[in-house]
């Protein structure tokens, strides 16, 4: 087995992946079945999978897009605020009249209120992505509810109120996390499209990333900043957006934040 499946037999060894099936809070229910069927082995690799994958719904619910096919389209960054990255993509969103949502770390809000502050100031959403960016897999739940609030502190010092989002680091969860998550009042977001821009070598590599998955109704993952260190160089992703809304206003696309593509949603479910 090589090193990813034994860190998930690991983490089955743990009990982190025990559960899965949705109940109809969002909260997971136990499928012990699992493991007489797949073995301990393979029902942990497909379990850390599911941790991971970011459509899968099997440790709880988290939004990452509507239908296939509608024409709605939500751009989402991670990692800022980040100088002079944010405000380059800002000026980008602002030249195209295009709102976006923003998870930002905590410890980089601290670091530059004044950016965190523009973000909202210019119409966008400011979302929740922990404090120093942990992987909460490994997290025990009073050590992600600690992230959360000191993040959440920041973003209200910074900006005052702000959205209820939050974005797992890498998109990591399992059952417990994301009991503390709602716990706190948040609501987990993922996504359905991601540029692959954490280390991309051009922006066009970016945008072909981007555009070979692009199916209507998709919540799209880049980065304004980079978890490992403040000032992270996202150039790339800049000159990557500004040619996406190009390509994707010209095709007829809607750009929406995510709270306005869930509230539609709500509203065709009723």
């Amino acid at each position: 087995m090589d090193r990813a499946g034994l860190i998930h037999v690991e983490l089955f060894r743990r009990g982190f992946y025990l559960t899965a099936g949705l109940t109809a809070d969002g909260s997971s229910t136990i499928i012990p079945m699992l493991l007489p069927v797949l073995g301990a082995g393979a029902a942990a690799v497909l379990a850390g999978y599911h941790s991971m994958a970011p459509r899968s719904q099997w440790f709880g619910r988290a939004f990452c897009g509507v239908a296939r096919g509608s024409r709605q389209m939500a751009f989402t960054f991670d990692d800022g605020p980040n100088d002079p990255h944010t405000l380059n993509l800002l000026d980008v969103l602002s030249k195209h009249n295009v709102p976006a949502t923003f998870f930002m770390i905590g410890r980089y809000v601290r670091l530059r209120p004044d950016i965190a502050l523009e973000v909202k100031n210019r119409g966008h959403i400011v979302a929740n992505h922990t404090f120093t960016h942990p992987f909460l897999t490994f997290a025990s739940s009073s050590s992600a509810r600690s992230e959360l609030e000191q993040c959440r502190a920041a973003l209200t010092d910074a900006v005052g109120e702000h959205s209820t989002l939050f974005r797992p680091p890498w998109g990591a969860r399992r059952p417990g996390i994301l009991r503390t998550v709602r716990q706190l009042g948040l609501q987990p977001i993922m996504w359905s499209v991601t540029g692959f821009d954490w280390d991309a070598p051009s922006a066009e590599y970016i945008q072909k990333k981007v555009a070979a998955r692009v199916r209507g109704g998709d919540v799209i993952l880049l980065h304004d900043g980079g978890h490992k260190a403040f000032g992270t160089d996202r150039s790339h992703t800049v000159k990557a957006v500004e040619a996406l809304l190009t390509r994707y206003k010209g095709e007829g696309y809607e750009f929406v934040t995510i709270p306005e593509m869930m509230s539609r949603q709500s509203a065709l479910l009723h």
